[in-house]
């Protein structure tokens, strides 16, 4: 029998001309063939075209964290946290934003020496030290066809936004110290060595499982999301949920947040092509197909439920529906997206509506809800809509891939949760608490770790 084979490159590098460009061909056109394997000896040679593309993503992915995740947040917030958030989103970016140039990226991505396809060693979970301080980074030297500088920098901006999304987990009751060393902790050891497994090449675990990972369903949403319930059930709830209601003090806000989010998030998902080719163009409709989708699967399920759909309803269903596509972007197409978007909305509508409530965690702005079943739902889906989308008819091929993003779901989830709770007790030691105090939260955040007010009288 004919089968089908998936196979990709490293993000970016030279032997690969697009982060996650999977190519999915017929054995006996081409057995076992990899578009790495098809371009190993092609020489370097950097393009106008996708460097300028991956220009305008790296600034795109930078505006979803500040100001669109910060917005988005902020106005979620009670009127007496909102700095807070908005204070914990910037310091993240300069934390993370360090920690990436002195020894994140070589860990991540700049050194691969000891990584062997198909062998599982130290160097399959995480990378070497060859690049730190980005040495060797300079103006000449090229991944892929961009300059590795830019390629850096679009990691960086994956870097950061990540452990921001966990921060809304947490909101309104995390010390400011415990959240900046917690984000360094867990981007350090969490993040990172899932970033390596899944993106840095042959030899990476995940990688070599053959997961399909296209923007980072299982390395952003999953792992973000996952870690915001984990923290959410460390702290406990905010003083007074769910008996007190906490509504938003500006939806207005947090909408803004959400259309910045949106149309960020085709430099997230559309840059994560690295080049501006064909797999960039699908990337870019399924993108907006899926937000779509989104919405309208959140609008019906809250009109069904409640008699009227609400305009946090729809943000919240066009975040779905683009976190549901973002691990699919580049592998299905357009009939795939539109479903997938549509289950993501309605499974973290429930989630959100019926999962958080029955089991009394508070995620204050619904991190897990949103980013970790989207994630969840998105990443086991695309191992249904890739093959469809590409030809790979096959019941075995199918099984096969949905088995591989099953099992990659699964390893995330454990190494996340784990890690996560491993991490808040060393962060609550060394922080004397993870949380204020219960007369600080009354308070507010805003004075008591800022001495600030979002609005003066």
């Amino acid at each position: 029998m004919t089968t089908f084979i998936l196979r990709r490159g490293p993000p970016g590098c030279a032997s690969c001309p697009a982060r996650g460009a999977r190519t999915l061909g017929l054995a006996a056109i081409l057995p076992g063939a990899s578009f790495s394997a098809l371009a190993a000896d092609a020489p370097a040679v950097l393009n106008s075209g996708d460097t300028s593309w991956l220009l305008v993503s790296s600034v795109l992915v930078l505006m979803m964290l500040v100001p669109g995740l910060t917005l988005f947040y902020g106005g979620m917030a009670r009127t007496k946290n909102v700095l807070s958030l908005f204070t914990q989103c910037f310091a993240i970016a300069g934390v993370i934003g360090l920690l990436w140039t002195v020894y994140g990226y070589s860990l991540a991505f700049g050194d691969t020496t000891g990584m062997q396809a198909g062998t599982v060693n130290l160097h399959s979970f995480i990378g070497g030290f060859g690049k730190l301080m980005l040495h060797g980074v300079g103006r000449d030297s090229l991944t892929g066809t961009i300059p590795e500088s830019l390629f850096a920098m679009f990691q960086l901006t994956f870097a950061c936004i990540t452990p921001a999304i966990i921060a809304g987990a947490f909101a309104e009751r995390m010390k400011f110290s415990s959240v900046l060393l917690f984000s360094a902790l867990w981007t350090t050891f969490c993040y990172i060595p899932l970033a390596h497994m899944a993106w840095s090449g042959p030899g990476g675990l995940l990688f070599d499982w053959g997961i399909l990972e296209f923007a980072g369903g299982t390395v952003v949403h999953i792992n973000a999301g996952v870690a915001g319930l984990v923290a959410a059930l460390a702290l406990g709830p905010r003083k007074g949920y769910p008996q007190t209601a906490m509504p938003p003090h500006n939806l207005v806000f947090t909408l803004a947040g959400a259309a910045l989010l949106w149309v960020g998030w085709f430099g997230f998902n559309v840059g994560s092509a690295v080049a501006a080719n064909d797999r960039a163009g699908m990337a870019t409709l399924t993108t907006q197909i899926a937000a779509s989708t989104g919405i309208l699967g959140w609008l019906l399920a809250e009109w069904i439920r409640s008699g009227k759909p609400s305009a946090l309803g729809a943000a919240s269903g066009a975040l779905a529906g683009l976190v549901g596509i973002t691990p699919a972007c580049g592998f299905v197409g357009p009939s795939g997206a539109l479903v997938i978007g549509f289950v993501a909305a309605l499974s973290c509508f429930f989630a959100i509506g019926a999962l958080k409530r029955r089991l009394g965690y508070d995620d204050s702005f619904d991190a897990f809800g949103l980013h970790g079943v989207g994630g969840i739902v998105g990443s086991i889906l695309t191992g249904v809509f890739a093959p469809l989308a590409m030809g790979g008819f096959e019941e075995l091929a199918l099984a096969s891939q949905l088995w591989i993003q099953v099992k990659s779901v699964l390893f995330t989830v454990a190494y996340c949760a784990m890690a996560t709770w491993v991490l808040l007790k060393i962060t609550g030691l060394l922080t004397a608490g993870l949380r204020v105090s219960a007369e600080q939260e009354q308070i507010g955040l805003d004075q008591t770790e800022h001495s600030e007010r979002a609005y003066n009288p």
